[in-house]
């Protein structure tokens, strides 16, 4: 196994990090906030002061940020990782960022000798600490191989959706039709909740029907209908409503510049954008369900 840097240790960072750990890599980790990376050096990681501390020696380096100006700044920067020598290296973005973003990063990494994917990932918290994430990546067909031997270990399920870039594009694909697909659900069960049935009961009756999907199965949004669900433990922790807000704006913005057609993304970012006005922004996407809940009483 190899030395690992990670960039970036957030709900899903700091789980991906453990699950290299386990899987014998040494692991050097950042993060600007102090607590987060002292957890990982408890568990036997490197906790290093500076992005270039973390970089130096590191065969592989993993960054999970939380928007593209981070993503910037991280590469680009005067103390980024582009600053220093990475020819050979291999490095992972697994932010979920636009694609411009990425290609811009991904030229300058090409350039400078590095072998770069773009590697977001699918699965929520659940799926960071299982160990079941799926990688949408991005690169050539060298990079893919290369980072294919890195992500196993923290994922299940790893494809190779195009060149740099092209696992951003999947990502937002996937995230788009996840908060549309999350809305419906939340207005399903509150539709059903409104008009006398039990949500457990009636989350059963879709789940054998045509409404079966994906939020129903794992990550129902009405509490107390799922035990493992975010909704039954004050939807803490999970896939924060400002990222989801972040990923369907993202989905927008591709649209526009395809000249595609997205109502439905649309309404589901509008929806996302009056949950979050509503303080709710660090609260797990599925929360939308008291959305509906509050209008219900209205």
């Amino acid at each position: 196994m190899g030395t690992v840097a990670f960039i970036g240790l957030g709900n899903m960072g700091a789980p991906m990090a453990q699950n290299l750990l386990s899987a014998g890599f040494k692991v050097r980790v950042f993060d600007l906030v102090f607590e987060l990376a002292a957890q990982l050096e408890s568990l036997g990681a490197t906790r290093c002061e500076s992005i270039n501390e973390a970089v130096q020696g590191a065969d592989t380096v993993i960054t999970m940020l939380p928007a593209g100006q981070h993503v910037k700044t991280v590469y680009l920067g005067p103390d980024g990782i582009l600053s220093q020598e990475t020819k050979g290296k291999l490095l992972i973005d697994s932010s979920t960022i636009d694609p411009e973003t990425t290609r811009m990063v991904g030229q300058k990494a090409i350039e400078q000798g590095a072998y770069f994917t773009d590697a977001p990932v699918s699965g929520g918290v659940a799926g960071a600490k299982a160990a079941t994430l799926t990688f949408i990546v991005g690169g050539d067909e060298k990079a893919f191989n290369k980072a294919e031997q890195v992500l196993k270990h923290m994922g299940k399920n790893i494809f190779h959706a195009g060149g740099v870039g092209a696992g951003q594009m999947g990502k937002i694909c996937n995230n788009l039709m996840l908060g549309i697909l999350m809305s419906g659900t939340c207005e399903a069960l509150n539709l059903g909740i409104d008009n006398g049935l039990d949500p457990k009961v009636l989350s059963n009756i879709m789940l054998q029907s045509s409404g079966r999907n994906w939020a129903l199965e794992l990550y129902n949004p009405c509490p107390g209908v799922m035990e493992t669900a975010p909704a039954s433990n004050d939807y803490k922790p999970g896939f924060m409503s400002k990222l989801m807000l972040k990923d369907l704006g993202l989905g927008l913005e591709a649209a526009t510049k395809s000249q595609s057609s997205v109502p439905m993304g649309s309404l589901a970012r509008n929806l996302y954008a009056f949950h979050n006005m509503n303080g709710n922004e660090e609260l797990d996407f599925s929360s939308l369900f008291e959305f509906y809940q509050t209008q219900s009483k209205e």
